[in-house]
């Protein structure tokens, strides 16, 4: 089937169903690098006894897999990016249960016939036993295939800005050279992660970590900055793909401060000098 930007639009949400456990909880923040540090605070997302779950593990709840390449939505799956990811957390996650995932495309951005398209998602998920909306997970993806596809001609979602001041306050995060062999134990098993003949073919030298999971791994240090670790108090955490990231890297996190719950944030891996999250954005209770 061929691209179609308008029927894309008129599909009805696609609903995915998901039970996960207190395992499946903690192997999240394995995979996120939780538990690296000799650090007591890791414990509570790592650890049966007070156990919490991290906000960002929304981004592997209700999963629909790599949707955008069954052939009933016409995309040239081959040439799809992870461009941008935003969550909003609206409630704690549980350590265990059942949720229902609803994903909706909402705007579709033709860029030209020779630049791709812009197509942006989301997927509400709500706690199956009581119907609370836990978390919506926006993401962009550039369909580089996909041009010409016709529809108004709006501009792209301007991002956020981060300062061009020095950061505030700077911190080393650790990957681990088998990362992303945990990390796709929570559900993205792209053999691009993993196989070395699969990353061979796309032009890489060995597997690249996930993008998610470098947004995990970035998360954990603002919980940990922004909130003392309560996860209760993340709200929202927005950012662009700019460079991938390969696992055992050493990442640093740029953390700018602004207004009374927000902050912007950016993180390298300055070995090689690559911008990997760019125009990051938190949201915070104080």
């Amino acid at each position: 089937m061929s691209f179609d930007r308008d029927r894309l639009l008129s599909l009805p949400p696609r609903v995915t169903h998901h039970r996960y456990t207190r395992r499946d909880t903690m192997l999240y923040a394995l995979g996120v690098g939780a538990g690296q540090q000799s650090d007591k605070d890791d414990l509570r997302f790592v650890y049966e006894e007070g156990l919490q779950t991290l906000p960002t593990m929304a981004v592997v709840l209700a999963y629909p897999g790599f949707w955008q390449k069954e052939p009933e939505y016409g995309i040239d799956w081959k040439r799809v990016l992870h461009a941008e990811q935003s969550v909003v957390f609206h409630a704690p996650l549980p350590v265990e249960g059942e949720v229902r995932g609803e994903l909706t495309i909402d705007h579709i951005v033709d860029k030209g016939a020779d630049k791709g398209a812009l197509l942006y998602s989301t997927r509400k998920i709500f706690d199956a036993a009581t119907g609370t909306l836990l978390a919506s997970v926006t993401q962009v993806s550039f369909l580089r295939g996909d041009g010409g596809c016709g529809g108004p001609s709006l501009p792209p979602r301007a991002p956020h800005q981060v300062p061009s001041s020095a950061a505030d306050e700077r911190a080393e995060l650790a990957t681990r050279p088998e990362q992303a062999l945990i990390y796709r134990l929570s559900g993205d098993y792209n053999p691009l992660h993993a196989n070395p003949a699969v990353a061979a073919a796309a032009g890489l030298d060995r597997p690249i970590l996930h993008g998610l999971c470098t947004y995990g791994i970035a998360g954990r240090a603002l919980l940990a900055a922004l909130c003392g670790n309560d996860p209760a108090r993340l709200a929202r955490l927005d950012c662009r793909f700019t460079a991938p990231v390969f696992p055992g890297d050493r990442l640093e996190l740029a953390l700018w401060r602004g207004a009374p719950g927000e902050a912007s944030f950016q993180v390298r891996a300055p070995e090689r000098n690559a911008l990997v999250l760019d125009n990051g954005f938190a949201e915070f209770t104080i």
